[in-house]
């Protein structure tokens, strides 16, 4: 696809959208980037766009923005149902994804996550395995700096592992990852997708372009992700946390193992992994496929094993304030992502929940907490909701704030060792926050004006 001389309009100014104006910008393309949020161009970022020739449109998004154009960007954050890509659509003008930009001016083979939860935990782990055997990596997509940031900095000879979300997904073309990855599928973003047969149709076109020289990595413990690999022409690989496979990555007898194309390979065990819980067992276990396909060695892959302590705001060891240990989870965004953080402890815990409600079924989730939770406190606009469900399923030690610093105090004036305090919301963040970053590091620096 060729981008030199072709009219482009990038929508959303967001760390994607600002990243691949930029890029285009440099490939000689006539970029614009729009947002309907008015933002102040005298920042520093939006300076230096406007000096590689990048027009900036704030504020408003009419239809004319598409009057002569060749090609609209989305940033992840535009739905592909707003008004003006429909208008884009029907002008036959074509969409595209920042990841499929990025994919077209890709020169290294693409390896690419996606899931519900454990994407980033996942990535990095087969990035880290990457550099530690040896191979030029770059990580990006959902994590970090954009995609079409990080592959103009590898060429052929090196390699992309990208984390893609669902958003990432819903407007590629030729996007094609050598190794592509699905984790799971549990309901999210339903009201981006609408149906939870839509969200599950928007993952599984990270596989859509794959051919049989391709390879197709599953979780064969999620039995909709498992389906999938009668919907794909590529080398399916499984993983499993529950059972030994005949072919696949598998845990047996504590020790992570591989049986692939006749070969056994054995791994280090789940003990000395510096990671904890059964979802990162599959993280894990995720990961050795990849790099496994990718010639990396079993030493390479043990050593990350052995020393990868995990990524921010997943499960992070906060502290320790008068015995009683704090973790940020901030990155649970959706129930089942704080399900598993709850799995990974033996219980006695104080759990911090709540924030923009997604509203997806709460009762695995409240009926984990009555096992293992303590004393719940509630915050942000998911509070009464989730209070509800709480009382439903027989909780009654619920405390309802109004701040995250509200929260953090009470937390500590609750908690005693052997107990620990868990920031795992199962909500986004926007009602209180930009992001789940600035929540997980104002939760961060609250435990530590505690201590």
């Amino acid at each position: 696809m060729e981008f030199r001389n072709k009219k482009v309009v990038v929508l959303g100014a967001g760390i994607s959208g600002r990243s691949v104006a930029q890029v285009l910008a440099g490939r000689g393309a006539c970029v614009t980037l729009n947002d309907r949020k008015a933002i102040d161009i005298q920042n520093e970022e939006f300076q230096q766009l406007q000096q590689a020739g990048v027009s900036l449109i704030f504020g408003h998004q009419e239809e004319s923005l598409l009057d002569g154009t060749d090609y609209v960007v989305l940033s992840p954050g535009i739905s592909i149902y707003i008004p003006l890509i429909q208008a884009a659509r029907s002008r036959n003008i074509t969409v595209m994804s920042e990841i499929e930009v990025a994919y077209q001016l890709c020169k290294a083979p693409v390896i690419a996550v996606t899931g519900t939860n454990g994407k980033t935990t996942t990535t990095t782990l087969i990035g880290e395995m990457m550099k530690a055997g040896g191979r030029a990596a770059v990580v990006g997509g959902n994590i970090g700096l954009a995609l079409s940031h990080e592959v103009m900095g590898v060429d052929a000879t090196g390699i992309v592992v990208a984390e893609i979300s669902s958003f990432q997904l819903e407007s590629i073309i030729d996007f094609k990852p050598h190794i592509a990855a699905v984790l799971n599928i549990t309901p999210d973003h339903i009201d981006r997708h609408r149906t939870m047969a839509e969200y599950q149709s928007t993952k599984e076109r990270i596989f859509a372009n794959q051919g049989k020289d391709d390879y197709l990595i599953l979780n064969y413990d999620d039995l909709a992700v498992r389906d999938m690999a009668n919907r794909t022409l590529s080398q399916v690989f499984y993983f499993s946390a529950c059972q030994e496979l005949q072919e696949g990555a598998f845990v047996k007898d504590g020790l992570l193992q591989i049986n692939w194309q006749g070969q056994h390979y054995q791994l280090c065990s789940v003990k000395e992994m510096k990671l904890f819980g059964r979802h990162n067992v599959e993280n894990a276990l995720a990961a050795c496929c990849a790099a496994l396909l990718m010639g990396i060695s079993t030493e390479a892959m043990n050593a990350v094993l052995k020393n990868f302590t995990g990524v921010e705001h997943r499960i992070e060891p906060v502290g320790t304030v008068n015995g009683v240990a704090y973790y940020n989870d901030s990155k649970a965004t959706n129930p089942e992502s704080s399900i598993k953080a709850l799995e990974a402890f033996d219980g006695h815990v104080v759990l911090i929940a709540g924030g923009r409600d997604k509203n997806t079924d709460l009762t695995q989730f409240m009926t984990l907490i009555k096992e293992k939770v303590d004393q719940l406190i509630l915050i942000g606009e998911a509070q009464e909701r989730f209070a509800a469900n709480a009382h439903t399923h027989g909780i009654s030690t619920i405390h309802r704030v109004d701040s995250m610093e509200e929260a953090v105090q009470l937390a500590h004036r609750i908690a005693r060792a052997p107990q620990i305090v868990l920031l795992s919301p199962a909500c986004a963040s926007y009602d209180m926050f930009a992001n789940y970053e600035e929540r997980g590091r104002v939760f961060k620096q609250l435990v530590c004006r505690l201590a």
